[in-house]
């Protein structure tokens, strides 16, 4: 039975700062509290023979993995679609901007100049889809807060009126067997409800 070893990044400057940080290109790095984490992370998984480690286009997830692996010989893969959600005019603003917003709108909204949280879900579980589809017994995956909060939600099949927001604390591993990432990305694939296929050529034309 094939290994997922998930976990949100470490501490970055923007956590520390309450701020959103969803753009890739401007460079949020880990605190020197992150680095510890990040150090602390390769100890919880020291153990475990990794065939794969996977991180997203965001700095902050490749130097956690970079610190938690230092000294091994891991092959990395970069999957955008476990980027954090892109949040448009938000990003750079405090945190609690983007959660008002989020308490007025509705999920399927997109937050202006960025995407909805509907399609951040969508591409979770392309991204899950794909992992499932290699060969690697043992894969560690760093990703982000909000991404890791859906997985986590998603494989415990809460239902969607009274599932728990669980605060995903940074540079924690979560194990779940090949099986338990099926349901995940199931879950996540079916979660949103998807546009009509003529809405969805009409809004790419």
């Amino acid at each position: 039975m094939r290994l997922f070893v998930f976990a949100r990044h470490a501490e970055s400057a923007a956590n520390a700062a309450h701020v959103l940080s969803s753009d890739p290109l401007r460079l949020s790095a880990l605190t020197l509290r992150g680095r510890a984490q990040a150090l602390q992370l390769g100890s919880q998984i020291a153990n475990i023979e990794i065939d794969l480690a996977v991180c997203t286009r965001f700095p902050r997830t490749r130097q956690t993995l970079d610190l938690a692996l230092q000294g091994r010989d891991i092959p990395v893969v970069i999957e955008a679609d476990l980027d954090e959600v892109r949040a448009g005019v938000f990003d750079g603003a405090p945190i609690e901007a983007n959660w008002a917003w989020k308490q007025r709108h509705a999920r399927g909204e997109r937050f202006p100049g960025g995407e909805s949280l509907d399609e951040a879900v969508r591409r979770y579980a392309d991204a899950l889809i794909r992992l499932l589809a290699r060969k690697e017994a043992v894969t560690l995956i760093v990703t982000h807060e909000l991404a890791l909060r859906y997985i986590l939600e998603a494989a415990a099949v809460v239902g969607e009126s009274n599932r728990p927001k669980p605060r995903v604390a940074n540079a924690v591993s979560y194990f779940f067997d090949e099986r338990t990432v099926e349901r995940a990305a199931e879950c996540l694939d079916a979660w949103p409800p998807a546009a009509p296929a003529a809405a969805r050529r009409a809004e790419a034309a």
